[in-house]
């Protein structure tokens, strides 16, 4: 028969217990937020790369910061296999870098389904877009493709470490180009990211929103990314498409890694990446 003073201990053994679980459970949410948080410095518009301090970023143990500090450093040039450019040449022709004062008016229909197409010097890429979730970011993609804005110019950022993205967009191909005007942030609720994930196939929009300030929302513009891995991101980007065609097109692009460009600290992907046309239509 147990006496009370061995069930008393025993109670005390299970709490003890449950507060070391709750402590480590407490203190790998902090690691995975602030991992996020650095890595996700690569998909700011003109932050330079993911060259960002990372000291600022709040944890609950140094443990956290070392990690996410960590993180931060992991994006950066990754090796590919050796051997020839994977991709063709671009098509002749360079971008025209129109500029406007304001998001095109819209008038995109909110109960049809979107196709966008990006035929890339690496392969064709097809992304499905849902208006009626994400209807100011479809109407302005809709809207640039018309305006030829997206054509001849390059994916400048590819990402691999940490997440796996690769950033497009940019008629500057420096990371801080644009059209001129900025759209809100959208669908930032979706199930689908549900739990910090980005699953692979999402297609969504960078912008300037820094998570340790809370400044910088409704900040997107032209630059997107196109997820083809599983990623940890907290939810600050307008998630807007799903790849329907091209994830090999992606996993070519990766596999040939990425090199440090001097002049914008961007890791370039090494294969030659070029929207070479870009075109939405209502399906």
């Amino acid at each position: 028969m147990v006496s009370s003073e061995q069930r008393r201990r025993q109670l005390a053994r299970e709490k003890y217990l449950r507060q070391q679980e709750r402590r480590a459970e407490r203190r790998r949410k902090a690691r995975l937020r602030n991992i996020g948080l650095a890595v996700a410095a690569v998909l700011v518009i003109g932050a330079g790369g993911a060259y960002i301090a990372s000291g600022g970023l709040e944890g609950d143990e140094k443990d956290s910061r070392d990690k996410a500090a960590n993180a931060a450093d992991k994006a950066r040039p990754t090796p590919g296999r050796t051997g020839p450019d994977p991709c063709d040449k671009p098509a002749a022709g360079k971008p025209n870098g129109k500029k406007w004062k304001k998001e095109p008016a819209l008038d995109v229909d909110e109960s049809a389904t979107y196709s966008m197409k990006l035929e890339t010097t690496c392969g064709d890429i097809a992304v499905d877009m849902d208006p009626s979730k994400t209807p100011h970011t479809v109407n302005s993609f809709r809207f640039l493709a018309g305006e030829k804005f997206f054509d001849h110019t390059e994916c400048h950022r590819l990402v691999d470490a940490g997440i796996h993205v690769l950033q497009c967009g940019d008629p500057q191909a420096t990371g801080k180009g644009g059209p001129g005007y900025t759209l809100p942030d959208e669908n930032l609720k979706d199930p689908r990211i549900k739990g910090g994930t980005y699953p692979a196939g999402t297609v969504a929009m960078a912008n300037r929103y820094d998570a340790r300030t809370k400044e910088g929302r409704d900040t997107g513009g032209s630059q997107f990314f196109l997820v083809f891995e599983d990623s940890e991101l907290p939810p600050d980007f307008t998630p807007f498409g799903k790849i329907t065609e091209g994830m090999d097109v992606l996993k070519k692009i990766a596999d040939a890694g990425s090199r440090l460009e001097q002049r914008t600290r961007n890791t370039a992907p090494n294969a030659t990446v070029v929207i070479d046309r870009a075109s939405v239509r209502k399906s």
